[in-house]
């Protein structure tokens, strides 16, 4: 069994000032974001403009914090929020999801394509390479946090097993480690290598949307379920995994309806 590692939650102390690490892991996540897709508009025939990536990040940031935000009341603190409304922006008490700041990137995204004149789902296949990181930096600020810990694990079984210390004393699955590690950094070379080469339109953005939904469907098994939901179905399936199903049939549907109308058109890509 590991020891966790408790890291001060504070990772700058500037006087009054204090820079947490969960801020800075969003830091992390917009600047690579953002230099991987000015990375992508110097390929040939990108159609896509340094200008273009500023205004977008700014579309992509204010989607996935209220998106964020709004879709963890709603999905996670729905009766919580009926009793006090005024708590969707309390911000500083924490609680963001995943799901609802997809909802809210798509959203941005038809946003930024009918002022710029894209095809929505062109900014989709552009967005989806650079999604991956950011996640396993969230998920590692969820780690120094102490926070969304794994199941029960068995430490002569699971060696890397911890106890993090708000979770009580039994021995968890590093859960945070594996979702960055699966929908983090392995998606992200998935997704790179897809899209670093010609694709049907759709293609990429539906290969995101499956694999994000497998990847994060497999880490709930080893995920502790949130204390005041517990499993939804069966006793055995999460809310994250029921949240996950509609991105696995979406991401499939957007595969093959990508690659059947490149077929019938001939365009063998």
């Amino acid at each position: 069994m590991l020891q966790y590692p408790n890291i001060d939650p504070v990772a700058i102390s500037l006087g009054p000032l204090e820079i947490h690490w969960y801020g800075l892991m969003y830091l992390l996540a917009f600047g690579t974001a953002y230099a991987l897709a000015t990375y992508r508009t110097r390929q040939a025939n990108s159609g896509w403009t340094a200008e273009h990536v500023s205004d977008l990040l700014f579309y992509v940031a204010m989607g996935i914090i209220l998106g964020g935000r709004i879709g963890y009341v709603l999905f996670y603190k729905m009766p919580d929020f009926l009793q006090d409304p005024l708590m969707i922006v309390r911000l500083w008490e924490g609680g963001m999801a995943f799901h609802g700041g997809l909802i809210g990137v798509l959203l941005a995204a038809a946003l930024f394509a009918h002022k710029h004149k894209k095809n929505f789902f062109d900014v989709g296949d552009f967005v989806a390479p650079f999604v991956p990181l950011g996640l396993m930096f969230g998920r590692i600020g969820n780690f120094i946090g102490g926070e969304l810990w794994g199941r029960y694990a068995d430490p002569s079984s699971v060696p890397w097993a911890m106890v993090f210390p708000r979770a009580g004393d039994i021995p968890r699955h590093p859960s945070q480690l594996y979702q960055a590690a699966l929908e983090g950094l392995l998606l992200f070379l998935i997704i790179w290598w897809f899209s670093s080469k010609p694709r049907p339109r759709m293609a990429v953005g539906g290969a995101f949307l499956l694999g994000y939904g497998l990847f994060r469907s497999t880490a709930e098994f080893f995920r502790e379920p949130d204390a005041h939901i517990g499993f939804d179905l069966f006793g055995w399936i999460s809310r994250g995994q029921l949240l996950s199903l509609p991105m696995i049939l979406g991401g499939a549907a957007l595969l093959w309806l990508a690659y059947r109308r490149a077929t019938q058109s001939g365009n063998h890509v």
